[in-house]
């Protein structure tokens, strides 16, 4: 009778013991050394421990890490994309802005090329700096000063000959000569001045 008193007792005792519960897959998440220990213990014996708590906790585990590599790597290769996306763009940018610049200076070359045929220089777009005429390409007409001993035939423009539209020289009153002289002198000095 004692021996079974001494049975009941300890089967008493031993049920009453708590187990030790499991370890968490938040306590596998922050000790990574007894997650990858409880990892290899699991796969030695698959069979057997494919249903234990600490072995299913570890594998939910590893795959919430799994998760943050990936979604790590996923921010990292977004964030390199947009940082090439962002320098090919500032280079197409660069290339419209250059092409752009070319055209126009191409566009200005034929204009004042253009221009050149008729002695005018093109318009500036910068502020007017003083500008050697001597410097300059243009062709540009030397009005002689008016001279008292000097007699140039006065002309007037005569409709052409051949019914064209083009002036012909002929004489012109002795009065309308100084006004083309003073008129000339005048646009001279205000194309000197710019």
């Amino acid at each position: 009778m004692r021996a079974t008193s001494l049975l009941c007792v300890l089967a008493l005792l031993t049920g009453c013991a708590e187990e030790v519960p499991p370890t968490s897959v938040q306590d596998y998440l922050d000790d990574p050394i007894t997650l990858e220990a409880t990892v290899v213990r699991c796969a030695v014996n698959r069979s057997e421990t494919r249903y234990e708590a600490e072995c299913v906790n570890a594998r939910q585990a590893i795959s919430i890490i799994e998760a943050k590599e990936e979604r790590y790597r996923r921010d990292a290769f977004e964030a390199e994309s947009d940082r090439k996306r962002q320098a090919l763009r500032r280079t197409q940018r660069a290339a419209a802005e250059a092409r752009r610049r070319a055209e126009d200076l191409e566009r200005r070359r034929k204009e004042a090329e253009y221009l050149a045929q008729f002695g005018e220089l093109p318009p500036r777009d910068e502020p007017a700096e003083t500008v050697d005429d001597a410097a300059t390409n243009a062709p540009s007409a030397v009005i002689p000063a008016a001279d008292d001993d000097t007699v140039a035939g006065p002309f007037e423009e005569v409709p052409a000959i051949d019914g064209g539209n083009a002036p012909v020289a002929g004489p012109a009153p002795e009065g309308d000569i100084d006004a083309v002289r003073e008129e000339l002198r005048r646009r001279a000095e205000d194309s000197g001045s710019q």
